[in-house]
C-alpha cells in the first residue's frame, strides 16, 4: 500500500512506498499509541515500535540507531508529556547524542498542548515538526512527508544542534548582527519511489 500526496500548485499527485519505514512510537497512552500505529499502518507502514515512556524509547533507538544501518528507525513521533523521561529530555538526549544515525534522527511531537510558545519551544529544541491530539491521519501523513520531501538541513551553533528553523528563505537587508556563526551541516536523504 502506497499514500499519496497532492501537490497544490501543480495538482499532481506523488505516491510514496513506505513499505520499509520504520517509525518508533514514544507515547504513554496505548490508545493514542494504537491510533497512530493503525493510521501508519493504513499508510503501509509495516515496522513500527513502540514505548510507553521516554526511557524505553531511548532503549529502542540505541538499539536500533547506534550505528548506521538498513535497519534504524527513520522517524520518531514523540510524546511530550510522558513519565520516566519527558519528550524534552529524550529530544535533548537525541539532539546531543554522539552518534550521527541518533542526533539527525527526525523527531515529529505529538502533544495535547501546543500553544505558540510551546510550538516554539519545541522548534527552539530541535524538533522538525509539531503535531496537536487528537491525530488526524491526513495530518500524520503531512508531516511525515513533509518530513521526506522538505528535509531542513540540520544547524550547529554554540547553543543548538537541530533542523534549520526557518521554513523559507527571506532575504535580509540590515546588519547581520550574530554574534557567532552557524555550521550548516546536510544530511543525506534517500528518496522514496
Amino acid at each position: 500500500m502506497s499514500i499519496e500526496l497532492q501537490n497544490q500548485p501543480q495538482r499532481q499527485k506523488k505516491a510514496y512506498d513506505l513499505g520499509n519505514f520504520r517509525i518508533l512510537i514514544a507515547e504513554d497512552f496505548p490508545f493514542i499509541s494504537e491510533l497512530l500505529s493503525s493510521s501508519l499502518k493504513e499508510m503501509g507502514v509495516k515496522q513500527i515500535f513502540k514505548a510507553e515512556n521516554g526511557l524505553v524509547a531511548k532503549d529502542r533507538i540505541l538499539n536500533y540507531n547506534a550505528v548506521s544501518s538498513s535497519s534504524n528507525i527513520d522517524v520518531l513521533i514523540l510524546d511530550w508529556l510522558m513519565p520516566e523521561m519527558n519528550g524534552q529530555q529524550l529530544l535533548d538526549w537525541i539532539r546531543s547524542h554522539k552518534s550521527d544515525s541518533i542526533r539527525f534522527m527526525p523527531v515529529i511531537i505529538c502533544s495535547a498542548y501546543t500553544s505558540r510558545e510551546m510550538v516554539e519551544k519545541i522548534r527552539d529544541l530541535g524538533a522538525n515538526e509539531a503535531m496537536v491530539k487528537p491525530v488526524a491521519a491526513d495530518k500524520l501523513a503531512s508531516r511525515i512527508l513533509y518530513v521526506i520531501d522538505k528535509p531542513r538541513p540540520f544547524i550547529k551553533t554554540d547553543s543548538y544542534f537541530g533542523p534549520d528553523r526557518r521554513r523559507r528563505e527571506v532575504k535580509f537587508a540590515g546588519e547581520d548582527r550574530r554574534k557567532t556563526t552557524a555550521e550548516e551541516i546536510h544530511t543525506h536523504v534517500e528518496e522514496l519511489e
